[in-house]
């Protein structure tokens, strides 16, 4: 079967701007009373927005102290603040190896989709100049479930007009590889930590397209 598309995530895999999210639910569990660190903050990769801050009210221990207009009032500070933070953000921190990889996917006519949960993510695209380098990204704010569940998998697989198992999945995160293999995509792995991935790299410089096409022909075979 020949490899027809690749779905990326967008932090940790096109961009990093984890440590901008850290930094921004932070300062808000902070203003809340809770602490939280950068090994904590692993816990909300790939995670909504309103799920990450469930996440940490539990971890403080107020997860019931809030009405949902009040938790989207938090969430919405939360943003606010992380977008801010984001204005330094440009073309050079698209990460190793990943632009040169969209465009050999263009030349090579493999379609291109984007399914991150971050509501933000046109904008991130925008200033990292890759509006266009993408066929189809899946609409956050339009999903009803959040990541490790298959939908935006799903979601972007089919604005793309091909099968999932026609697809490869890109993700850095724990519940991104979850939700790629439920959806049935090829599982590719980012990182050092992800069980269940069907090929795992160490950082982004190793995603070149020869690569993958060879893991793809590999998994054919078998």
């Amino acid at each position: 079967m020949k490899l027809e598309a690749v779905v990326f995530d967008l932090d940790g895999v096109i961009t990093d701007t984890a440590h901008y999210h850290f930094v921004a639910w932070r300062d808000m569990a902070l203003g809340l009373g809770i602490h939280i660190d950068e090994a904590f903050n692993e816990r909300l990769k790939g995670v909504s927005r309103l799920d990450s801050l469930r996440l940490i009210l539990a971890h403080g221990g107020k997860a019931d102290l809030f009405s949902d207009a009040e938790l989207e009032a938090i969430a919405t500070r939360k943003n606010e603040h992380y977008v801010n933070l984001l204005s330094a953000l440009s073309p050079a921190d698209i990460l190793p190896g990943i632009a040169e990889l969209l465009r050999e996917l263009r030349q090579n006519g493999i379609r291109i989709g984007l399914a991150s949960v971050s509501k933000n993510a046109p904008q991130v695209l925008a200033a990292l100049g890759l509006t266009d380098a993408f066929d189809y990204c899946a609409d956050a704010a339009k999903l009803t479930h959040s990541k490790p569940h298959p939908e935006i998998f799903l979601t972007a697989c089919a604005g793309l007009g091909v099968t999932p198992a026609q697809a490869i999945g890109v993700e850095d995160a724990q519940a991104g590889v979850i939700s790629i293999k439920a959806a049935g995509l090829y599982a590719v792995g980012v990182g050092s930590q992800l069980e269940g991935v069907d090929w795992l790299v160490p950082c982004t410089s190793h995603l070149t397209l020869p690569a993958l096409l060879a893991h793809w022909a590999d998994r054919q075979q078998n």
